[in-house]
């Protein structure tokens, strides 16, 4: 059986295994655009945001996944809505953390004053188009060619959710 998780909000003393998770997801090319390996230090700075939420889930022992918010766009209309990450460490893929993680990640984020959550998935990335579908999120539509990614273009899905506790 495995370990139980738990959900909490992050902690500084979490970015070392937040960025391992996150190079994890880098390495795979399967979830983001990013090349560039993260560091703990690179971590450090999404704690200056406290507005955005960021969570953990950890087992008894390590950190499972996190998922965060950050600034959508800098315009003052723009507050409400955050784009938002969910990564789910390699040995805990297919148990349930990014679920976890989801359920606790949106009321935290309707406390926070967010009345949207929007993000960009690439196509074939089944299992959080799958996550994200279970919580709620509609496909908006698809970013043709998007960006490249080790030289060839990429599509995304854009999906979003509405926070229905802060449209009130």
């Amino acid at each position: 059986m495995p370990p139980p998780v738990f959900v909490r909000a992050a902690r500084p003393a979490d970015a070392l295994a937040i960025a391992a998770i996150y190079n994890q997801g880098i390495t795979r090319r399967i979830a983001t655009f990013e090349t560039r390996l993260r560091s703990a230090e690179d971590i450090l700075s999404w704690f200056e945001d406290e507005r955005h939420p960021h969570l953990v889930a950890e087992t008894v022992d390590q950190v499972a996944g996190w998922i965060s918010a950050s600034t959508y766009r800098p315009r003052e209309c723009y507050a409400g809505i955050a784009e938002f990450s969910v990564y789910v460490g390699d040995a805990f893929q297919g148990r349930g953390v990014g679920s976890r993680l989801m359920e606790a990640f949106l009321p935290v984020c309707e406390a926070a004053g967010l009345w949207k959550l929007v993000s960009r998935i690439f196509i074939e990335n089944s299992a959080s188009r799958a996550l994200c579908h279970k919580h709620g999120f509609r496909e908006v539509g698809i970013y043709e060619k998007h960006a490249k990614l080790d030289g060839v273009w990429r599509d995304v899905v854009i999906v979003e959710r509405l926070l229905e506790g802060s449209l009130r």
